[in-house]
């Protein structure tokens, strides 16, 4: 179905009336007793044809089919809508939470906003919208908490990992956030295949530049390091780019410049599908002696290699998850799957509690 195909409203069916069938009315103003015609059975029969084809499009948002000028100016409203606006509506104690989505992964949207509407700091998310379609999804439910910075990328392709569309969609992510940060905010990334448990903020300690996960699935003790991991076998670290806090700092600004960099020197290939973490783990290498880098601790924030995979110790550390991401997965069914398996699918029974509510 298509990525429109979301808000149902009744259309007015121009071919159904109460009267005399008009069709006829000019045949049988000049012959009453003549018969029905096979023109006019055609005629019918394509006029059917028609119906057919477009009556699915009843879905299609009301801006595409109302004449109304209020509805116009909102269409036009949202596609004019910056950054720097949406920033500013959403931002609360000078932060804001941003996620990046297509249409494909609202579902997935809606989840995550449940669990942070129950840590109380869905009023700060803006959703950056990778396409028209969820733009206006979201700021129809929700006025104000989703821009599109153009130009979009392909949402049909944008979702699949490891394509040449999902390197362009998450390529844009440190664009992003860096305007943020010359906006003068402190900002929190999401992927939206995450659930909250807990709060994070208290987890931000100190006042450094940039925070991270690991995501690495090997056990670390509870008191580990909260520094940047030493490289790994490809020469850099493996952070997660998935989960990312800073504040406006020249620390954090000098890491998405360094990664959007890093993003232009590799580009996607056939040969070499690539996608955004590596970049971002070449950043962090290369800046770490200017840079106040911030390991969040593994017991709150771990990665998907080992909460899913790792009963014991889920089971030692229970109590102490705050934001759990589902990755070392692909695949939409997959995820669902597994959110469902370990109870954390939301949607189905909770939608409500989100600021979209049910889709």
């Amino acid at each position: 179905m298509s990525a429109f195909f979301l808000h149902q409203r009744p259309i007015h069916n121009p071919f159904s009336f109460s009267g005399p069938n008009p069709l006829l009315s000019r045949r049988s103003s000049s012959s009453s007793s003549r018969p029905f015609t096979p023109t006019a059975f055609l005629l019918l029969l394509s006029l059917l044809i028609i119906l057919g084809v477009f009556l699915p499009w009843a879905d299609m948002p009301d801006f595409l089919f109302s004449s109304n000028s209020n509805t116009s100016s909102q269409y036009s409203k949202w596609r004019d809508y910056t950054l720097a606006q949406a920033a500013s509506f959403v931002a609360k104690n000078g932060t804001v939470i941003v996620c990046a989505v297509s249409h494909p992964y609202l579902p997935f949207l809606n989840n995550w906003l449940i669990s942070i509407a129950r840590q109380k700091h869905q009023d700060k998310v803006l959703v950056i919208a990778e396409d028209y379609a969820t733009l206006f999804k979201v700021n129809q439910r929700w006025p104000g908490h989703a821009v599109l910075v153009p130009p979009a990328p392909d949402s049909q392709t944008a979702h699949k990992f490891g394509s040449q569309g999902f390197f362009n969609f998450t390529s844009r992510r440190p664009r992003h956030l860096l305007h943020i940060l010359e906006l003068g905010y402190n900002v929190m990334y999401n992927d939206v295949d995450m659930v909250w448990l807990a709060d994070p903020f208290p987890y931000l300690q100190g006042s450094h530049d940039v925070y991270f996960t690991d995501d690495m699935a090997a056990v670390k003790p509870l008191n580990h390091s909260h520094d940047l991991p030493p490289p790994g076998k490809k020469g850099r670290p493996y952070i997660c780019s998935c989960m990312i806090f800073l504040r406006p700092t020249s620390g954090a600004k000098l890491v998405m410049k360094k990664w959007i960099e890093e993003l232009q020197s590799q580009p996607w290939s056939k040969a070499k599908k690539a996608n955004d973490q590596p970049g971002f783990n070449w950043a962090l290498n290369k800046t770490a002696g200017e840079v106040d880098l911030y390991l969040l601790p593994q017991a709150a924030f771990p990665t998907g290699g080992l909460y899913f995979k790792n009963k014991t110790w889920v089971q030692e550390t229970k109590g102490m998850h705050v934001i759990i991401h589902n990755n070392y997965i692909t695949g939409f069914e997959k995820k669902i799957k597994r959110f469902h398996d370990f109870g954390l699918w939301l949607v189905d029974d909770h939608a409500l509690e989100s600021p979209l509510g049910r889709l």
